[in-house]
């Protein structure tokens, strides 16, 4: 079985705050690319309409996880946290027990590896 951690998070892009959104995770992504080695995939998508947005995050392990984790805490969660509203967040992987208690205010929902692969 993998190490990988990996979720899909969701949500609404306040009202007015689109442009703002755009240009913070710009610069979060180029700052997880930089200096997160442990980061496999970093991937931002929005709903045609400008409204709602997909975040897919895929880590090597947890140790590579809680380290994203505490940058996005120290550098952007402020600024991300007031321009959206998360919805929901599915948690895939085998987190720890110390990624899910960092996790935990995202309220997200944990699906348990039945088959497949990571390359």
């Amino acid at each position: 079985m993998s190490e990988h951690v990996y979720w899909v998070l969701e949500g609404l892009i306040n009202p007015g705050k689109l442009d703002a959104f755009k240009a913070l995770v710009e610069e979060m992504s180029a700052a997880t690319k930089a200096n997160e080695p442990g980061a496999v995939a970093y991937e931002w998508s929005l709903s045609p309409d400008g409204t709602k947005f997909h975040i897919l995050e895929h880590y090597k392990n947890s140790a590579a996880t809680a380290t994203h984790i505490k940058n996005f805490g120290a550098h952007f969660a402020a600024r991300f946290l007031g321009l959206v509203t998360p919805t929901y967040m599915n948690v895939y992987g085998t987190p720890n027990h110390e990624v899910r208690e960092m996790l935990a205010g995202f309220g997200p929902s944990y699906y348990t590896h039945v088959a497949g692969f990571v390359r």
